[in-house]
């Protein structure tokens, strides 16, 4: 019987263990989670989400409290918010700030790479998406990670960048279609990606599938796209990920073919993991009954979490000032919407009272930067089967090290309990 570390998984001239950490927003995979990956051998990722105030917290910068103090006459104006934008050279400084606390402090043979949203929009999509993913490359990042989009333009934001064939570089895609329209809008770069991360409907946080995602397989995408590239006699390394619990698993899919496997939920609970520890034990705790993929995220994509996350229904006043990752090409953003819409409500009944309640959408950036919105994976529920029920009722944090070697190693289903 075999488990994953029979398998190396190949990027050019670097042999890895097969386990990419996937990278969590909002500095959920942090830095020292990645680190930790990147020392036992595999790939660990950090996360462009909200990078400035990430680094904010991390450097005691000042990157959001000068943003609010420069729109702070507009943060009554919940008409237009097309004038909030962020300063071009300040979102360089941060990028470059959060990829060098990595790589200066990397060790082992293994590889950190950041995980870019074309999906944070930020008021000026081309524009910031662009000097994210150069910045990255000007720090030293060994590879990037495309995801929330299908990214049909960001080889040509990069193609002439010194680094852009010696960086790896890949894509997440969650159908066929969507890989064969990055390939094909690609193409002009004359450059393949590097790996593609084929992410199924079990997943946590953003999914790549409508409300009918129950109806979907990864083990079918991957074998549809598997074929296809066989039959275009294309070599691309397809490395699943969405569900993938166990070590065996992960082994089942390497053994029919996939390079490597991207795992996050089982990292959430780890010493590493940015999630403040109570929260942590919310998500050890939760039952499966406590998990729901519903649409109160503004970008438009369903979004798994467990539903007793503070930002469901929370009626925060719209913080774009600060934040605003989310506001799209012309300043709005559908919180902002469904925010004023309530407010109207309110104003029509006042009997009802002056709190807002917001249900059907959520302010993404405020409470993710907050740690409110408790995204997680479909098999988020089964994480108490991995630690110790402590007698005050909480569950024994795990190291990252012990989860990556007991995907690396374990066998026959079996799951490594701490000691």
């Amino acid at each position: 019987m075999k488990c994953v570390d029979d398998f190396r998984l190949r990027l050019g001239n670097q042999e890895l263990v097969p386990i990419m950490i996937g990278g969590m927003g909002v500095d959920i995979s942090t830095v020292e989670l990645a680190l930790e990956a990147a020392r036992l051998g595999g790939i660990g990722h950090i996360s462009d989400a909200m990078v400035p105030t990430v680094i904010d917290r991390h450097l005691k910068t000042r990157y959001t409290k000068d943003k609010l103090k420069l729109y702070k006459a507009n943060v009554t104006n919940l008409a237009d918010k097309s004038e909030v934008k962020f300063h071009l050279g300040e979102l360089e400084e941060a990028t470059r700030l959060h990829v060098r606390r990595a790589m200066d402090a990397k060790q082992g043979d293994g590889m950190v790479f950041i995980n870019c949203m074309e999906k944070l929009t930020m008021n000026a999509p081309r524009e910031t998406l662009k000097v994210r993913l150069t910045a990255a490359l000007d720090a030293g990042i060994e590879g990037i990670t495309l995801a929330a989009g299908l990214h049909l333009g960001s080889f040509g934001m990069i193609e002439e960048h010194p680094r852009f064939r010696d960086a790896k570089l890949g894509i997440i895609v969650s159908s066929l279609r969507a890989l064969q329209l990055f390939l094909r809008k690609s193409a002009r770069s004359n450059r393949l990606p590097d790996y593609v991360v084929v992410e199924g409907p079990l997943a946590g946080g953003h999914l790549g599938f409508g409300m009918d995602w129950a109806e979907y397989d990864l083990f079918t995408i991957v074998a549809e796209i598997q074929a296809w590239l066989k039959a275009e006699q294309l070599d691309l390394p397809l490395i699943p990920a969405g569900g993938i619990f166990t070590g065996s698993d992960a082994t089942a899919f390497l053994e029919n073919g996939a390079a490597a496997v991207q795992v996050a939920t089982r990292f959430t609970v780890s010493h590493e993991c940015g999630l403040p520890d109570p929260i942590k034990q919310e998500y050890y705790k939760a039952d499966e009954d406590d998990i729901v993929v519903n649409g109160i995220s503004p970008t438009g994509y369903p979004m798994r979490m467990i539903k007793s996350s503070p930002a469901i229904g929370a009626g925060t006043h719209p913080n774009c000032e600060s934040f605003g990752y989310i506001l799209d090409a012309h300043g709005r953003c559908s919180y902002i919407d469904a925010y004023n819409r309530e407010v109207a409500a309110a104003a029509a009944n006042p009997a009802a009272g002056k709190k807002i309640k917001v249900y059907d959408k959520t302010c993404l950036c405020t409470h993710m930067r907050d740690f409110d919105l408790w995204t997680c994976g479909h098999t988020t529920s089964r994480l108490k089967d991995t630690s110790v029920k402590q007698e005050d009722g909480n569950y024994t944090l795990l190291s990252a090290e012990h989860i990556f070697h007991d995907y690396q190693f374990s066998k026959d289903g079996k799951i490594a309990l701490p000691g």
